[in-house]
């Protein structure tokens, strides 16, 4: 294959005796390098290589201006916006970046158009004034500043134009119009022929540069189009060039140029739809691997989106050992951007206490932590134990010691608001990680340190020139809008091996082998967004670029990347999510409409392969040394939450009591069930226990309602947080539980005033009792603590306090065998008899007597007492028989647990939908 270049360049040899003393102007500087190379491979002499530059080189060339980048133009724009603006209707910086960027990309577009900037900005403001006249009659205040704005864009415009003339310098826009001012100066000065290569969309002061110097036989013009598309007067991918030779003076008297018809010739076209980016990746990787070492050594890979660059990255095979990226790597993707943005939001909050994780965020970065880990460990310990939901930096600080607590202050001691400070502290931090990262010899993590030095100390400097930037917040604003365009550039050898880029890299460049990604519509072509404040009828009457033109831009790159190529693998993804609709380019749909002979088309769905997953419950064998723990908790004793546990899941048991794996200590933010659970069971014990033995009365209830606040006050202070439960959810869940404890007494109160006689034996009684089991050849205990045992009317009642919603069918038992088989069915029927079998061998229970749990979700049902309920008639009455009964079926669950022949077996769990 014969590139675009390459025949350019001979051509050119074949025309001009010395190439050496060419100006050569193309539209990257991407293309300029392969010009380089295409020349070195069919000059068999030494020779001088002509001067090349790129578009945007050659204008400044041109102008004499020094170009400045969008950040730049911004701080300049506001000194003008500030100077031109009544005080009164000012905005700070934070609010002017807001709009300010779309602005300045409409002067962009205005100059690089040579459009008269007055008319266009009157014409603007008219429109404007009409959309309000039509609106109200009388305008008001508001929108009478609102037109003022629009009337003083031309002076907006036109200042910042001459401040910027001024200091010898210029935005794009800018240097577009002041080139094409000069072009005649120029033109007059030069000697060397100037030739234009692979350019497309040109516009308008890029036209009249290239027009004048034609006129002037200064310059030739190389256009890269297909016969195939410029006989097609309807196709996209000509719209620009087909307009510029009917057009331009040039053309009209000299002969048009003569295209090849490469698109025409054989090709094998391989249209793939793949479900999600990830998909399009890993698939990618597959076709790479397909392909020859001499194919790879001409093949590009084209994204067309830069998200896909890690992915793709990541799923190419082991066997590319050559690859050029010329897509920079988004530096707001580096591991280190999280620590700064956390450090970020840490100083911008406007409360006084820092959020927990956002604390954490820093200590815990691996950037840092490896660095304080002894005192960051600490921290992090002292968060969990104590629930630290907010720390004060003090707090904070106080954990640190020694060369530690000067990067803790760094980090998190206050900076008054001050970007300076702010700014100086973080360069500090990062020297500090710096030399840290040298040390371990982190190459890839030092490059992307660095870009973020650079980036803060830019920031820095434009502060301190401009002082624009008035808070922390501000600063975050305009540090998030610069780091979302600053990239790690990768480097490689640029013309051997793999090639991996976006879709403008490719210009005048030409492959055999062309895999595209993300041909949907909304990505290529991008479809109708725009940030503009200049209308779309307004863009067509001044001839501006509108979406239509954009996607004709786009049209020329893909269809003139398939003019020279032999295979071509387009990929898109199928399926909808986000704000991708799952429907294919109109790209695709082109290609298979047009379907030209030679192109041979064909159509895949690739869909991953999912292995099917076979659950297999997992089972643990009972070692000698699983046997021995289980000897040890039976002497210790069998709880009636470990052995619910064992009846739930096994394995659950196995892994809680046997190995000791207990949920990791973390912070609990909003208050959770079980603790809400604590704060009102120590509440009441906190009431209740003083009277163990005595009656119960009205008046000891009514004092207890006085007092209940106090204690879940206290209660949760020890067993949540001791900061303030006066906000969001907590303070919800917090009057719950106060609701909680209102509730149950006023319920105390209504059963003595009912008449009963309710006498407290015990409350929250520590129990553990031996029970004795057949055929163990070890002692088994059994533990308990029984919220409260009291006797109304004469009986003797054993009560649980559950915070959650129970009802009476949960504590119905019909047949004996089943209370050890079903959690869900018997978990409150066993657990209550458990407590019951506790006091009975304490023999501290008389008989009969009842067992019954209070639920404070379910109070209108009363105590709901556990029924034995086998000829259909509910007993609620416990006798001797019952627990008999009970402890039958309580030993062989024992002795399933005990017993090392019987594995632990993972049940599976069902699941529950519905209500709460």
């Amino acid at each position: 294959m014969k590139s675009f270049i390459c025949e350019v360049l001979e051509n050119l040899r074949a025309t001009n005796p010395n190439i050496s003393e060419l100006v050569i102007i193309l539209p990257s500087k991407r293309a300029g390098a392969y010009l380089l190379k295409e020349l070195a491979a069919i000059t068999e002499e030494t020779i001088f290589a002509p001067t090349i530059y790129s578009i945007e080189e050659f204008t400044e060339v041109i102008s004499e201006l020094q170009g400045i980048d969008n950040t730049v133009t911004l701080f300049e724009f506001y000194n003008v916006y500030k100077e031109l603006t009544p005080e009164n209707e000012q905005e700070t910086f934070e609010t002017f970046v807001t709009w300010a960027q779309s602005l300045i990309h409409d002067f962009n577009e205005i100059d690089r158009y040579l459009i008269d900037h007055k008319p266009f900005f009157d014409y603007l403001s008219g429109i404007q004034d009409i959309k309000h006249w039509y609106l109200q009659e009388e305008k008001t205040e508001l929108i009478e500043k609102y037109l003022a704005f629009w009337k003083r864009l031309p002076d907006y415009y036109k200042s910042l134009a001459n401040r910027l003339l001024e200091k010898e310098q210029g935005y794009q826009g800018l240097i577009y119009r002041k080139a094409s001012e000069n072009i005649e100066e120029y033109s007059a000065s030069i000697t060397l022929k100037h030739v234009f290569i692979g350019f497309n969309a040109l516009n308008a002061s890029e036209q009249y540069i290239i027009q004048f110097m034609l006129e002037k036989n200064k310059a030739e013009v190389f256009w890269d189009l297909d016969e195939h598309f410029y006989k097609d007067r309807a196709h996209g991918a000509s719209l620009f060039l087909r307009q510029y030779l009917e057009d331009w003076k040039f053309y009209q008297q000299n002969p048009k140029p003569e295209f090849n018809d490469k698109y025409s010739e054989e090709k094998d076209i391989q249209l793939i739809g793949v479900p999600k980016n990830i998909g399009q990746a890993k698939y990618l990787g597959e076709i790479i691997t397909a392909l020859t070492s001499e194919e790879l050594e001409n093949t590009a890979i084209v994204l067309g989106e830069e998200d896909l660059l890690l992915p793709v990255l990541s799923s190419l095979p082991d066997h590319i050992k050559d690859l050029n990226v010329t897509m920079g790597f988004p530096i707001d993707n580096a591991p280190v951007s999280s620590l700064f943005e956390n450090i970020f939001n840490i100083h911008i909050s406007t409360s006084k206490d820092h959020y927990y994780k956002d604390v954490l965020g820093i200590v815990n970065h691996p950037a840092l932590y490896e660095i304080i880990s002894a005192d960051a460990d600490r921290l992090i310990k002292k968060i969990n134990k104590d629930n630290l939901v907010y720390l004060k930096s003090e707090e904070i600080l106080g954990e640190f010691k020694g060369e530690n607590r000067r990067i803790a202050e760094l980090c998190f001691r206050s900076k008054n608001d001050s970007v300076t400070r702010f700014c100086k502290d973080v360069q500090e931090l990062i020297q500090i990680l710096k030399a840290h990262l040298k040390a371990k010899e982190d190459m890839l993590s030092l490059e992307f340190l660095y870009h973020f030095y650079q980036l803060f100390n830019k920031l820095e400097t434009l502060n301190e020139k401009f002082t624009h930037i008035k808070t922390i917040r501000s600063l975050h604003d305009f540090y998030k809008e610069l780091v979302s365009t600053e990239t790690l550039d990768f480097q490689g050898r640029p013309f051997k091996g793999l090639q991996l880029m976006g879709m403008l890299e490719s210009r005048a460049l030409d492959f055999e082998t062309v895999i595209i990604t993300s041909l949907n519509e909304g990505t290529l072509p991008a479809g109708k967004s725009d940030n503009s404040f200049i209308p779309y009828d307004l863009k067509q009457e001044y001839k501006l670029p509108t979406y239509r033109e954009k996607d004709a831009v786009y049209t020329y790159h893909f269809y003139r990347l398939l003019q020279r190529a032999k295979k071509v693998f387009l990929l898109y993804n199928t399926e909808a999510d986000g704000l991708n609709s799952g429907e294919k380019s109109r790209f695709i749909t082109q290609l298979e409409i047009e379907n030209t002979p030679a192109h041979h088309i064909t159509q895949h769905l690739i869909s991953p392969m999912v292995p099917a997953n076979h659950h297999k419950l997992r089972e643990v064998e009972k070692t000698p040394q699983i046997m021995e723990k289980i000897r040890s908790l039976a002497a210790s004793g069998f709880s009636p939450s470990a052995l619910t546990t064992y009846m739930r899941n096994p394995l659950d048991f196995y892994n809680q009591y046997v190995l000791g794996v207990r949920d990791q200590e973390e912070v609990e933010e909003t208050v959770a069930f079980n603790t809400l659970g604590t704060v009102v069971h120590n509440a009441l014990e906190n009431l209740y226990k003083p009277l163990e033995g005595e009656l119960l009365s009205t008046e000891l209830v009514e004092r207890f309602k006085k007092e209940a606040n106090t204690q879940i006050e206290k209660e949760f202070a020890e067993n949540y947080s001791k900061a303030p439960l006066d906000k969001g959810r907590n303070l919800l869940i917090f009057e719950v539980a106060k609701r909680y404890m209102r509730n149950f007494l006023n319920f105390e109160i209504k059963r003595l005033e009912n008449g009963s006689d309710i006498q407290i034996l015990q409350i929250e009684k520590d129990l553990k009792v031996q029970l004795p089991v057949d055929h163990l050849q070890f002692p088994v205990y059994l533990r308990g603590k029984v919220d409260r045992v009291e006797k109304t009317d004469g009986v003797t009642r054993i009560v649980d306090y559950k915070t959650g919603k129970v009802q009476s069918k949960d504590l119905i038992v019909k047949d004996w065998s089943e209370i050890t088989k079903d959690y869900d069915k018997f978990a409150k029927s066993f657990q209550v008899l458990t407590y019951a079998t506790l006091i009975s061998l304490e023999k501290d229970l008389k008989f009969p007597a009842e067992a019954g749990i209070i639920s404070f979700k379910n109070l209108r049902s009363g105590i709901l007492k556990f029924q034995l309920k086998i000829d259909k008639k509910p007993d609620y009455l416990i006798q001797e028989e019952t627990l008999e009964n009970f402890q039958k079926e309580l030993k062989k669950l024992i002795m399933e647990i005990c017993n090392p022949e019987i594995p632990f077996i993972e049940k599976e769990i069902k699941k529950h939908y519905g209500s709460f």
